[in-house]
């Protein structure tokens, strides 16, 4: 794993607004030059520091469906039996062990509120899980994603 310097910090966090921005105006913005950044974003990648860019939709384009936050109760020394299962579904974009009162918190998406409802069964119906709670998100006010 690299050494991570606070310039490094502040670029990843240029990134994370905008991955696409050129590197002449994230070395402006950073007071360094162009070359040292672009040396620093080789090292960041190489490393697996920065392992990736993604694309991220218009809310308008990416406004079809229904998102929600699942959080999942699971009997002890079940947990990675569940989390295998729920890997398996492709509705979720995201699930992450917690700590808590709830073993995990997973993001859905499907293009339905019945289809939701069919995914909460599918998943409440996996050996080891005893309680789900589902939060429809409404709106988002702040994604940095």
């Amino acid at each position: 794993m690299v050494q991570i310097s606070a310039k490094d910090e502040e670029l990843i966090a240029l990134l994370r607004v905008n991955a696409r921005e050129p590197v002449a105006s994230l070395a402006r913005k950073l007071g360094l030059s162009r070359t040292t950044v672009q040396d620093r974003l080789n090292r960041l990648e190489s490393s697996g520091t920065i392992a990736g860019y993604a694309v991220k939709l218009d809310r308008e384009v990416d406004k079809g469906g229904m998102r929600a936050f699942m959080t999942i109760s699971v009997e002890p020394r079940r947990q990675v039996d569940v989390a295998r299962q729920l890997s398996r579904q492709p509705q979720f974009e995201t699930v992450h062990s917690v700590s808590g009162k709830f073993d995990f918190l997973a993001l859905a998406r499907t293009t339905s509120a019945e289809d939701m409802d069919r995914l909460v069964d599918d998943i409440g119906a996996i050996p080891g899980i005893t309680r789900i709670e589902t939060a429809v998100i409404l709106s988002t006010k702040l994604d940095r994603r």
